[in-house]
This record gives C-alpha cells, sequence and structure tokens, in this order.
C-alpha cells in the first residue's frame, strides 16, 4: 500500500521535471500558501533547488513557489543586475521558508515592478522603503533581519504571491501602468 501524503503537504508539491511559471489568470495565485512543515522533507529541498534555478534562467531577482504552482511559504530574493533589472544590487540568493515581515517603516517608496507571472507588463507599486523579516532557511535556522530599498521591494512582492496577491492589486492607478518595452526605453534608458 502507498504511503499516505501527511495531512500538512498541500496536493500541489510539484513534480520533479522542469518547472513552468504559472501565468496570470492560474488559480494557485490566488491561493493563500500553506506553511512548511518539513523543511528537511526532499520534496522542499528538491523544489528550491529547481526554484533557484528557473530565477537565473528566468532573468528574475525573485520567486515564490506558488508561481511553480507549489503552494507553499516559500520564497527566493535574488537582487542581481539582468536585463530585466540592469540597476539592481547584487546579492546571493536568499532562501526564505514561512517568512513574514515583522516590522516596517513609516516610509513607502512607489517604483516599477514586473513579474514573471505577469510578463510584458510593469507597475508603479507603493511598498514600504525598510522591513524587518523573519524566515526560517533552507537548513531550518531562524534568521531576522533587515531589508531596505530594492531588495526590500522584492521580499514584499514576493510575500504578496504567498498571500494570493499579484503586484496588479497593488495599483494605485490603472495609468501607472507601462509595457516592458517602454520601461527599458524610457525609464531604464532615460
Amino acid at each position: 500500500m502507498p504511503e499516505a501524503m501527511p495531512e500538512t503537504m498541500p496536493e500541489t508539491a510539484p513534480a520533479p521535471a522542469t518547472l513552468e511559471i504559472a501565468q496570470l489568470g492560474n488559480p494557485v495565485l490566488r491561493q493563500v500558501a500553506e506553511p512548511v512543515q518539513q523543511i528537511q522533507d526532499d520534496a522542499i529541498q528538491a523544489l528550491i533547488d529547481q526554484l533557484l534555478a528557473l530565477l537565473i534562467s528566468s532573468n528574475g531577482v525573485g520567486i515564490a513557489a506558488p508561481q511553480v504552482a507549489a503552494s507553499y511559504r516559500l520564497l527566493i530574493v535574488a537582487s542581481r543586475p539582468n536585463a530585466r533589472y540592469p540597476n539592481a544590487p547584487l546579492m546571493s540568493p536568499t532562501v526564505m521558508i514561512n517568512p513574514q515581515i515583522v516590522g516596517h517603516s513609516s516610509a513607502t517608496v512607489k517604483d516599477w515592478e514586473g513579474c514573471l507571472s505577469v510578463p510584458g507588463i510593469r507597475g508603479l507599486i507603493p511598498r514600504y522603503q525598510q522591513i524587518e523579516v523573519e524566515y526560517s532557511d533552507r537548513s531550518g535556522q531562524l534568521i531576522r533581519q533587515q531589508l531596505s530599498g530594492f531588495v526590500a521591494r522584492i521580499f514584499q512582492h514576493e510575500l504578496d504571491h504567498l498571500d494570493g496577491l499579484v503586484f496588479l492589486d497593488r495599483l494605485e492607478s490603472l495609468q501607472e501602468i507601462i509595457t516592458d518595452q517602454e520601461y527599458l526605453s524610457r525609464v531604464v534608458n532615460a
């Protein structure tokens, strides 16, 4: 008799095959993700490795498990300059499991955001300038740290994915949407 999956593991666990990014309209992007109960589980560790590879191949600066139809509270922040974000600061990819914001500045800043799950457009989105976050790393160690600027923005964007939100939900005006092409010519190369 096959072993039953624990109740704490959603049925959306990814297969070991190559992952694809869920696009806007996929119901998984609107679900609240489940906490990771067993960080050292082989399926969770494999998902982390697959997310890291996908993040690099897609020129992203962050990714959340729901973006690959895996409804877990797991995200990766990996700011680095690339074709999509040429002015991004460089940092090592940071795996964050069961992340949360435990404090934030009162100041917010609006800046352009895009998303691998919403290709081709960007929006001018307000986010906290500084945040204090808590999460477990892939070995299970609890980490608390301060994030600011672009890295804080990435974290907040990815955390929204864990709560069933996309950046478009944070728009203050439909006038604050731009295509990637216009963004690169008018904002980045201005």
